[in-house]
């Protein structure tokens, strides 16, 4: 039987958050990572969130456990020292990679920098979750504040590629994270992304990504909270498909509950589209 009609391998290039390390996931993450292996998954990347660039980034459920940028900092030493345990633990039965998810907000690149020279994760997912420092994915109010401060909705997503882009350029990270999350709280995204300035950068972007051979995350999770398509949207990853570039399927899970969750129905989106489905594995980072 051809690739074209077989079922592609149970994957995650994003995925693995656990209430352990993360504030907005739950179990640990030796739970998580057994999970994947009863599931069927060839190959995961652990990719929790490093730790914040200042006090005015911590989230307001870290606040209300008490953590402070200091012992953020600690629990992510923490997590890499359990990810490592847990990859030579189940090496066996998974291919676990221990990797970090960056942000972009003021001072997080030259702390990037650092945690990459001290801790040697496996790879990078570059993310975007705050734009003018505000995390516009954090909800609603905090969206509507980022579209104000941009002065408009279509400023907002101009300033949001502008500083994924800026991103793409310092890091080059091997996997891009959810490309086009801003849309999360606008209905007419379908129609904003085809506007002229935002397109050129879309553009922009994914010519970057395709000249340094980075993966899309194909990222799932948006689908388990009621949106109509993954992060990849349509339009764009036509655009990538032209181009291409490689996309692989993300889970994104926060639990156990959340592990695999469409991940069957995104690959098979992926095959009916036309990409590839003997999936890229990341580049592994090293540091120079």
């Amino acid at each position: 039987m051809s690739e074209k009609y077989e079922k592609p391998e149970r994957v995650s290039v994003h995925g693995g958050h656990s209430g352990q390390f993360c504030n907005h996931a739950t179990d640990s993450l030796e739970e998580i990572v057994c999970a994947y292996i009863e599931y069927g998954f060839s190959w995961v990347g652990i990719t929790e969130h490093m730790p914040p660039a200042g006090s005015q980034f911590i989230y307001p459920e870290e606040r209300r456990a008490g953590l402070t940028v200091e012992l953020l900092r600690q629990r992510f030493a923490a997590y890499i020292r359990e990810g490592r345990r847990l990859q030579e633990k189940y090496r066996h039965s998974l291919l676990c990679f221990v990797a970090m998810e960056i942000e972009t907000c003021r001072g997080a690149h030259d702390l990037v920098d650092r945690l990459v020279e001290e801790f040697e994760p496996d790879y990078l997912v570059g993310s975007v979750h705050h734009v003018n420092d505000i995390p516009f994915d954090y909800s609603q109010v905090e969206y509507d504040k980022a579209v104000r401060h941009a002065g408009g909705m279509d400023a907002l997503y101009c300033r949001y590629f502008d500083e994924q882009f800026a991103m793409l350029q310092r890091f080059s990270p091997s996997v891009v994270g959810h490309f086009d999350l801003i849309r999360l709280f606008d209905p007419d995204y379908r129609k904003r992304l085809e506007k002229k300035e935002i397109a050129l950068r879309i553009e922009r972007n994914l010519d970057f990504i395709k000249d340094n051979d980075l993966i899309l995350d194909y990222n799932l999770r948006s689908l388990l909270k009621g949106a109509d398509e993954p992060y990849v949207s349509r339009s764009i990853l036509e655009m990538a498909l032209a181009r291409g570039i490689a996309a692989v399927p993300g889970d994104d899970s926060h639990g156990v509950d959340s592990i695999g969750v469409n991940i069957d129905r995104g690959a098979a989106l992926l095959q009916e589209y036309g990409f590839a489905t003997i999936w890229r594995k990341p580049r592994l980072f090293r540091p120079k």
